[in-house]
């Protein structure tokens, strides 16, 4: 319910501020409007189209990996953890196998893996949710905000782009374009941690027992040993390292995939195509729910709304006296939550005006790499099951959004100089 409120007033307030700029003089705006909105359909059309091909590799190999046993053995591993967080989730069911995944994936940034992983374990997921098919179980309430946290342990696509922009702008070789790796990873813990109590409060979860604890600090701890060792290593060895590593750990998991299963004695080609075959039907269910939210999301912004938006915020900081070095780089911020590309481009001129080491530039290159595009997930996750009542997932996933923003500017001021 809170989606349908949330579409419809996008439209409604696109609608009333072209409205307001048309009677100030500006007669294109709603040509405007109507162009974003066909682009908006046309860009939900292929990327969809584009998921398809990815969909249908990983499910195939997940099929596999399911008849070669090996899913189960990843449910195991995980279990301990994940039967805190996912408590209606069965013991070994693959469910918490391909959830691992999943998280997997995205810790190592590699999002072609990690969307096709986490609709996979979205449908394993909904398979347990039988009562109400059409409405989010708690489970899937819990994995989706988690997605929509962006927890990855290395921005590499961010750090790429600064060092780019860096070279650009002719900054010598003492520049560190890995600088904001450490605040970055500290800021999208602190959106992680947000959510998950924000969803744990609401579906009274005790996750404050040893039993829960326990496994966190561990992990914890060795994400922290990481990022020490690679926050000592220059920025382009540490995101060559980071590449390769990722690659490595998918390479090694699809072998490990196609090795057990032939050992097994598992037609390994036919479990690949039985699989495969269902990713282009996953692709076409996702189809009509990324067309309504990214229409929304195009009226909203070619109505001008967010620059008004930005504009109100900035008489506010104004008014009240604070530092105002935040500023240009809050628009990033506040698009990631609609639209990745958006946030990319507002990031990459948030750069090129104040300077890739600039104050404002390192933290739009914070606020790009700590954030995930809450409503794309909503939309693709939820769409892939058919899910049209999302509960609390919404709000949890925007209260983490808000969190993860004030952490980013307060993470800011106290890191970068």
């Amino acid at each position: 319910m809170a989606l349908n409120w949330v579409w419809i007033g996008f439209f409604c307030v696109a609608f009333a501020t072209a409205l307001v700029r048309a009677l100030s003089g500006d007669e294109g705006v709603f040509q405007a409007l109507l162009t974003a909105l066909f682009d908006g359909a046309r860009s939900g059309f292929e990327i969809s189209l584009g998921l398809a091909g990815v969909m249908a590799l990983w499910l195939g190999l997940m099929r596999v990996g399911e008849r070669a046993g090996m899913i189960d053995m990843l449910a195991r591993l995980a279990g301990p953890l994940l039967r805190r967080l996912f408590p209606a989730v069965p013991e070994g069911h693959p469910a918490q196998g391909a959830m691992t995944m999943n998280i997997s994936a995205n810790l190592l940034g590699l999002d072609n893996a990690a969307t096709p992983l986490g609709l996979t374990a979205m449908r394993e997921l909904q398979s347990l949710n039988t009562r109400e098919p059409e409405v989010a179980s708690n489970a899937q309430i819990m994995f989706v905000v988690m997605n929509t946290a962006g927890l990855t342990l290395i921005p590499t696509s961010v750090i790429a782009i600064r060092q780019s922009i860096a070279v650009k702008q002719g900054l010598g070789a003492g520049f560190n374009a890995a600088d904001i790796f450490l605040p970055t990873l500290l800021v999208t813990f602190i959106s992680l941690f947000a959510g998950v109590l924000a969803v744990a409060l609401c579906q009274r979860l005790p996750l404050w027992r040893a039993r829960f604890l326990l496994p966190v600090l561990l992990i914890g701890g060795l994400l922290a040993a990481a990022v020490t060792a690679l926050g000592r290593l220059p920025a382009e060895q540490a995101a060559h390292i980071a590449g390769v590593t990722g690659a490595a750990v998918i390479l090694s998991i699809v072998m490990l995939f196609l090795l057990v299963g032939a050992w097994r004695r598992v037609n390994v080609y036919h479990a690949f195509i039985d699989g495969a075959k269902e990713g282009f039907g996953v692709a076409v269910q996702i189809v009509p729910y990324l067309i309504a939210i990214l229409v929304a999301i195009g009226v909203f912004r070619a109505a001008g709304c967010m620059d008004a938006l930005m504009a109100a915020v900035g008489s506010v900081v104004a008014w009240l006296g604070w530092d105002a070095r935040f500023l240009p780089a809050l628009p990033v911020g506040l698009m990631r939550v609609l639209s990745g590309a958006g946030a990319r481009g507002l990031m990459i001129d948030v750069m090129q005006t104040h300077g890739v080491a600039s104050f404002p530039g390192r933290l739009a290159a914070i606020m790009q790499g700590s954030a995930e595009t809450t409503f794309y997930v909503m939309a693709v996750y939820f769409g892939s099951v058919g899910i049209k009542q999302a509960r609390h997932a919404l709000a949890c996933a925007l209260f983490a959004d808000a969190v993860g923003l004030v952490a980013a500017i307060t993470v800011g001021y106290a890191m970068l100089r």
